[in-house]
């Protein structure tokens, strides 16, 4: 919420006007130059300028809406409550992500990209229980929720489905885009027009689209007339660690199916989600998973032996601030599964490639092989 607030007055200064300095700081007759037709570099950036403006009035909106969650005012009395100014760089990266972002979840131009990586589960779910007469009795479980395109497909298609999502960014963008758009494409979004970097024309840089490609509160009046259990009733959302969350006792055999996507490879230790999926499925539920394996902790630090013990004795650190990590391969991974009480009914290296969040007309593609596959959890004896 905070960066949000932020986004606007940054962008300006780290995209725009540090590039008018440098293009100033150039020889007089060269900058000339590129200020005229066929180049209009200065008009670029005033192009860019209203980009921004328009991605800050969905930042604005987010920051409206999401205060209120947080027990925040806009306009804070009270120092102690000043949540104003306090965003690190760090924090105004992720939240630059979230904004581009809803090109990949909630745009139509994205729809290739979400296609990639939700067609598989939704193609599976439906497979699964295609003899279910009442979809809702079906519980299901995503964890990286994001921004909640795969939750509310899902929900729409008469199931009932609990997100779990750990970013405050993601959390706060997804409940506007679900809870508080008054119509389909309501705001004007411009995903790439931050990067300056292998472009081949302005118009691929600027090139704007409208967000939310649908209504989500309509899609899902829609999807509940002659069902037992409205949709508004059936999706939920958890803001917390996923093995803190759902490890515990409380948890256990709450679900039917649980869809991970672009997922496990934001654990440290693999090994600790395989054990949270495996406690709250119940017998004989699937484990769906779709992604790469870019392992997020790859270059984590080793901590210090006693700071380690420390922790381990305190029982806290559970989740992403685990101590350790280690990086395993597709073949490693389905053997650890197995091993873990799933059986791999399904196995597929998917064919194309899935973007994410890829300008599709930039130079520079960076697209992942999809490993796909179906675990079922054993009965126990």
């Amino acid at each position: 919420v905070i960066e949000n607030s932020r986004y606007r007055k940054t962008a300006h200064y780290n995209v725009t006007h540090r590039r008018r300095q440098n293009f100033y700081a150039m020889k007089s007759r060269h900058w000339q130059m590129l200020s005229k037709p066929p180049f209009n570099i200065l008009s670029t950036l005033e192009s860019v300028d209203d980009a921004i403006d328009a991605n800050g009035d969905i930042a604005d909106q987010i920051l409206k809406n999401g205060l209120p969650g947080f027990a925040l005012a806009e306009s804070p009395q009270s120092p102690d409550r000043d949540w104003r100014g306090t965003a690190s760089a760090e924090d105004m990266g992720k939240a630059r992500t979230t904004i581009k972002q809803f090109y990949r979840d909630w745009s139509a131009e994205g729809a290739a990209e979400r296609r990639a990586c939700n067609e598989p589960v939704l193609q599976d779910v439906h497979q699964l229980n295609a003899d279910v007469v009442d979809k809702g009795k079906i519980k299901i479980l995503v964890p990286g929720a994001g921004l909640g395109r795969l939750v509310f497909e899902l929900c729409k298609s008469g199931y009932t489905v609990e997100g779990n999502e750990i970013s405050y960014h993601q959390l706060v963008a997804s409940s506007w885009v679900l809870n508080h758009c008054q119509r389909a494409e309501q705001y004007t979004l411009f995903p790439f027009a931050l990067d300056f970097n292998n472009v081949i024309s302005r118009s691929h840089q600027l090139r704007s689209m409208k967000i939310p490609d649908v209504h989500p509160a309509t899609e899902l009046e829609v999807a509940s007339v002659s069902t037992p259990t409205h949709a508004f009733q059936r999706m939920s959302m958890t803001a917390s660690d996923f093995v803190s969350h759902y490890g515990g006792e409380e948890c256990r055999e709450m679900f039917d199916v649980v869809a991970s996507v672009f997922f496990i490879d934001t654990a440290p230790n693999v090994i600790r989600y395989m054990e949270v999926v495996h406690n709250c499925l119940k017998p004989g539920g699937v484990w769906i998973n779709v992604g790469p394996l870019l392992w997020h902790f790859s270059d984590r630090a080793p901590k210090d032996n006693t700071e380690v013990t420390d922790r381990r004795d305190r029982g806290d650190g559970e989740g992403v601030d685990e101590p350790g990590s280690v990086e395993l391969t597709v073949q490693e991974v389905l053997l650890l599964v197995e091993l873990m009480g799933f059986e791999i009914t399904k196995h597929e290296l998917r064919e194309g490639e899935a973007g994410y969040i890829q300008n599709p007309e930039s130079l520079l593609l960076n697209t992942y092989r999809l490993s796909h596959w179906i675990a079922k959890k054993k009965c126990e004896n």
